[in-house]
């Protein structure tokens, strides 16, 4: 028997009950914990938890590469504080010694405390961080939200889905064996998805989907796969945490009360768009621990 891969869930804010909190991801969570072998067994086990107190190491990330997780998923929340600089070594050297990493942040500046980690922190371009001096920084995106900066897409509503386009050779991350076509189609809208980009020097990493603004028709990344290689294990940069989270998934499960934005109920009214999301959230998951 095949033990289960060990997933950590982890956010980078305290359990504060009005925020992006560990809890609001319950519903991947579940689907994670679910998901079986052709033999009826576990796939993952699943560790959800938000980070200590800022301030000090946290004592799971700080450590992280000598635990027996074998994939991080790190929902960057926070708005600069989140990540000590010891837990980034952690983190760091998680991944170097085979550790699966997906990274994924927000809109403007939430969750830039990811820069400073090792490759795939360079693949997140923030409102005042990471950003590329030498290109014309556009316009906000998001229409709807004035006081949001860019980066900013607007791929739909919460609740709603987006379709998605695969950049280059089909990843093995996009294979949906279940869909018409064999490719992963949908995933979870937000009115203002971060931007991911390739690292410059990275030979490891190339763009592998693509999402549409609904407000401006830019086309922008929706994610970074960095395969493994002598640097470290497998990574993906995520545009938005909003892919993952209940809210966009099931409006009914509520969000902070500083959203304000309609949401909208088209994921969960389609079947098929649902099926999409679970597939990708799946592919993800066997792909950082080796198993796709």
């Amino acid at each position: 028997m095949t033990r289960p891969s060990q997933i950590l869930l982890q956010t980078t804010i305290q359990a504060v009950s009005d925020d992006w909190n560990i809890g609001r991801f319950s519903m991947l969570r579940d689907y994670l914990s679910d998901l079986t072998d052709e033999n009826g067994e576990a796939l993952f086990q699943v560790t959800a938890r938000d980070r200590a107190a800022p301030g000090a190491p946290d004592p799971v990330l700080s450590t992280l590469d000598a635990s027996d997780f074998d994939a991080l998923w790190l929902f960057a929340v926070d708005t600069g504080d989140g990540l000590d600089t010891a837990d980034c070594d952690g983190i760091s050297r998680f991944r170097r010694r085979g550790g699966g990493l997906m990274v994924t942040r927000d809109h403007m500046d939430l969750g830039c405390s990811v820069c400073v980690l090792g490759g795939v922190g360079a693949a997140h371009v923030f409102h005042t961080h990471n950003v590329n001096r030498k290109s014309a920084v556009p316009p906000p995106d998001d229409k709807d939200t004035p006081e949001i900066l860019w980066p900013n897409f607007h791929s739909g509503a919460n609740g709603d889905y987006q379709h998605i386009v695969v950049a280059g050779a089909l990843h093995p991350i996009l294979r949906d064996t279940d869909a018409a076509d064999g490719i992963v189609r949908f995933l979870p809208a937000h009115p203002h998805e971060g931007a991911v980009v390739v690292p410059e020097g990275d030979l490891s990493a190339r763009v592998i989907a693509t999402g549409v603004s609904q407000t401006s028709g830019l086309i922008f990344n929706i994610a970074v796969a960095f395969e493994p290689s002598s640097e470290g294990g497998p990574a993906i940069a995520e545009s938005t945490f909003h892919h993952f989270a209940d809210y966009n998934w099931d409006k009914g499960r509520g969000c902070p009360s500083f959203v304000s934005e309609l949401p909208g109920i088209s994921l969960k009214s389609s079947p098929p768009a649902m099926a999409s999301v679970h597939r990708y959230v799946r592919n993800v998951a066997l792909w950082l621990v080796g198993r796709l």
